[in-house]
């Protein structure tokens, strides 16, 4: 694939989505959620108003380029660094990559705009919708998520009903679990009498495998993960991501491809140490020359290394 792409990458391994294209149509770090768990760090474009960040052929042509040149894609995914659905133009990218391809689509959203009509049309294309759900309780939901002050989670929880209602494909719903601020037995009854009414194809439950955007942030006991994946019958995505899928056939692309990675997320250093078939020794130079010449930062999470772009804002 070309690696001049502004607004594609990937394919990149997806616990869920297997190869997944990405395709993010907004600005870095551009949300109207803050989350404390948030891979990319606080929220520095801290908007509510959907707008076209960056003209929609654009976008579209990255799409087409990226489909006709790749061999394995198995979703084509509208994710960004942050919050999809403030793109406005989403439907109609979602429209043209339909007439493109037959790859299903899917979109991973907060679900905090499912409330506006406009939006829930936008993504009635999509194949599977990916929406996340925190917590239930208001006063909950500003400490996890801590977003816009006029978003309110009984809205947010009514538009994802509605969207529920109104479209034939897939909702997946996803629930990222902080230590002891969102997984206690009593918050997690409250979060699964929402769900069971939501009646999604597929609940996932995860937790913070990345630097989160605080540093307080803590992953739950391994028990307690498991216990909650039992009270709401759902897919334990928690812990550390597979090693495989990240595959460079060229080493000479590798310092490129750690770069575009590491722009959109941290990468742990096993993960790196898969990315070619450069022996072990020759990539932890590589990464120790990188962050002296500060293109690099290291860092340490959880008792695993981890790698983040230092020009990362």
């Amino acid at each position: 694939m070309p690696y001049s792409f502004k607004f594609v990458y990937g394919p990149v391994p997806s616990r869920r989505l297997g190869e997944s294209l990405g395709v993010s149509p907004i600005p870095n770090k551009t949300c109207n959620y803050s989350c404390v768990y948030c891979q990319l760090g606080r929220t520095t474009h801290f908007i509510n108003e959907r707008r076209d960040f960056y003209p929609k052929e654009d976008i579209f042509a990255e799409i087409k380029e990226a489909v006709s040149s790749t061999e394995k894609i198995d979703y084509i995914t509208f994710v960004g660094e942050g919050e999809p659905t403030l793109y406005k133009s989403l439907g109609w990218l979602i429209a043209e990559t339909k007439k493109l391809t037959t790859i299903p689509i899917a979109v991973i959203t907060n679900g905090s705009l499912l409330y506006l009509p406009e939006v829930r049309k936008d993504l009635l294309k999509a194949d599977v919708v990916l929406p996340t759900l925190d917590a239930v309780d208001q006063a909950l939901f500003r400490k996890v998520n801590r977003p816009r002050r006029e978003l309110v989670i009984d809205k947010i929880i009514q538009g994802m009903m509605d969207f529920r209602a109104e479209y034939s494909g897939e909702i997946w719903m996803e629930v990222m679990l902080v230590k002891g601020l969102n997984d206690s037995e009593e918050t997690i009854q409250e979060l699964k009498t929402v769900l069971d009414k939501l009646r999604s194809e597929r609940v996932y439950v995860n937790v913070p495998i990345r630097p989160p955007a605080e540093k307080w942030v803590e992953i739950p006991d391994k028990e307690v993960v498991l216990r909650i994946c039992k009270t709401l019958g759902a897919t334990n995505l928690a812990f550390y991501e597979s090693t495989t899928g990240f595959t460079i056939q060229s080493q000479e692309e590798i310092e490129e491809e750690i770069l575009k990675i590491t722009t959109r997320h941290p990468l742990r250093e096993d993960q790196i140490l898969h990315l070619t078939a450069m022996p072990t020794e020759k990539i932890r130079k590589l990464l120790e020359t990188m962050v002296k010449q500060e293109k690099l930062k290291k860092m340490l999470y959880n008792k695993q290394v981890f790698y983040e772009n230092a020009k990362r804002k």
